[in-house]
């Protein structure tokens, strides 16, 4: 179901790891920066250094969040730490906290983190808290790396979040999870990265590599918590030129040169490479899915990062595919903790109805 949909749409107004904000804020404005110094020096158009001006802050685009009000303090030290899901590259860890007092194999929610795929690590959802909230309800955490833009272009991420689910599903008993309950949870880069395990867990794409290991196991999930993610990285301008938020002030970052997260990202200008594009959008395996999990997406009015309408279509396409989804629009919320306040308990709950505990 969607709750607080504006009735008129058309008239809304619209590399490096590091776990410290100024950090991740100082990578992406180097990522930015670099990027257009290069296209300067080597005689491209002056539209791709003027467009970067509308870029939006470097932190910004790593949306560093922190603990929101109301939200349980940081867990103490994982259960499991820097576990390694797949052997190809240093990045692909995780760390696994157990819930206390957890008898019996438990629920597990995998968080995937922010960063504009370019920076961040798994120390991000604990800062904010959210591995505290999942563990307060009597779940397994799980919160892992993946291979950042600056180390291996898509599909790479995704391959290893999926690689990471299916190690986790292997050795469930090992570490006392429940193989048939598993959630994914993401932020910004974060959440497009669930929406692809959310669509594709089914069904054998370029995203899944069996060279990570576990091959042989799904990649599926039961719940796929999406805030702010974007979906169709080909309409990102387009959206936010025929609706930005009052709220922005037409300061919105522009998607489409080389030099922007989405397009470091797919490997190349997003608009130069429709294919690797739609094979990057969680939308274009809905229709071929034999099954979906419950989606619970946010996204917030005021949003001059990720246009809102990314989560519309995303959630219109799963309607239509007849998929339990829900959208929230969060009224005067931007990039930014804003959701995790109001949607973190919203979004248990529905793990709660979907995990039956």
């Amino acid at each position: 179901m969607a709750t607080g949909l504006s009735p008129d749409r058309m008239n809304r107004s619209a590399g490096n790891r590091s776990t410290t904000p100024a950090a991740m804020g100082a990578l992406a404005l180097a990522v930015i920066v670099a990027a257009c110094s290069s296209a300067s020096s080597s005689g491209a158009p002056s539209s791709a250094a003027s467009s970067a001006a509308s870029a939006p802050s470097a932190t910004t685009f790593l949306s560093p969040m922190v603990p929101s009000p109301g939200l349980p303090s940081t867990p103490s030290a994982a259960t499991y730490s820097n576990v390694a899901y797949a052997s190809t590259s240093s990045s692909q860890v995780l760390d696994l906290w157990m819930p206390d007092g957890a008898t019996g194999p438990v629920p597990l929610v995998i968080f995937v983190h922010a960063g504009a795929f370019a920076g961040g690590d798994k120390s991000m959802d604990v800062d904010t808290g959210n591995v505290a909230s999942v563990l307060a309800a009597g779940y397994a955490a799980a919160s892992l790396n993946y291979r950042l833009s600056g180390e291996a272009p898509f599909p790479a991420a995704v391959q290893d979040v999926k690689a990471a689910v299916r190690f986790l599903r292997a050795n469930a008993s090992q570490y006392g999870l429940d193989p048939d309950r598993f959630a994914a949870w993401g932020t910004s880069a974060g959440g497009h990265l669930v929406a692809m395990i959310g669509t594709t867990g089914d069904q054998k794409t370029v995203l899944d590599d069996p060279s990570l290991g576990n091959g042989g196991v799904s990649s599926a999930v039961q719940a796929a918590v999406d805030f702010f993610g974007p979906t169709d990285f080909l309409q990102l301008d387009t959206q936010f030129g025929s609706a930005s938020p009052a709220a922005c002030n037409g300061q919105v970052p522009a998607y489409d040169p080389a030099y922007s997260p989405a397009s470091l990202f797919l490997g190349a200008a997003i608009q130069t490479i429709p294919d690797q594009a739609a094979a990057a959008n969680p939308i274009t395996y809905i229709a071929s899915a034999k099954s979906l999990p419950v989606f619970f997406i946010a996204h917030g009015d005021s949003d001059c990062v990720v246009p809102v309408q990314q989560s519309e279509i995303l959630y219109e396409a799963l309607q239509a595919a007849g998929a339990s989804a829900t959208f929230n629009l969060v009224r005067g919320a931007g990039h930014d903790e804003g959701i995790l306040a109001s949607q973190t308990p919203i979004a248990l709950g529905l793990l709660k109805s979907v995990f039956g505990r």
